[in-house]
């Protein structure tokens, strides 16, 4: 009942991933909710318009179609859209800082590679201008994405319509993610 309200005031069939928060409120919403939050809204040396671009490219690394539409979108909120698109087709030649690429880098090993991880990766990073707790906050976002693109995809998440996601972008910048 609360979903069917929530999709009649919103005007939009509430999104697959706030069905699942409302479904496992024990399991899904409250913990990964408040973990999701701290990540990607809490205080960090990364904008929240690069936060949602980690969790956007970490989502394309994963084949997440529904993760990288929701976190594209939010992105290009508070970012220009092809700049967004520039980071998701090639983040080395993307008009972005030395140490967004620089950790973009070390997410990309972290997602596709984990075992060839090494501490050689950080060092780099840190060589590149990402400070520690900048690296610490963005191996947070890559994380949380990592599960929750490969929760999406396993649960095959309905694909919304560009006009959805960019609704939805404007209530997870209003709210956040926190349940």
């Amino acid at each position: 009942m609360l979903i069917g309200f929530i999709s009649m005031v919103s005007r939009m069939r509430l999104p697959d991933a706030a069905r699942v928060a409302f479904y496992h409120k024990e399991f899904f919403s409250t913990p990964m909710g408040a973990w999701t939050h701290a990540a990607m809204r809490g205080p960090s040396p990364w904008s929240v318009a690069e936060r949602e671009l980690m969790a956007a490219i970490v989502a394309k690394w994963n084949a997440s179609a529904f993760c990288i539409g929701a976190h594209g979108a939010v992105a290009a909120k508070t970012m220009k859209r092809p700049s967004v698109d520039a980071v998701l087709a090639d983040f080395r030649s993307a008009p972005i800082s030395p140490a967004l690429k620089a950790a973009l880098v070390f997410l990309e090993t972290m997602t596709l590679r984990p075992m060839e991880l090494s501490a050689e990766h950080a060092a780099a990073a840190l060589r590149s201008g990402v400070t520690d707790d900048a690296l610490l906050d963005a191996i947070a976002v890559a994380t949380v994405f990592n599960i929750i693109a490969r929760y999406a995809d396993a649960l095959d998440f309905a694909m919304p319509s560009a006009e959805e996601f960019d609704r939805a972008a404007t209530m997870l910048l209003k709210r956040g993610y926190a349940a």
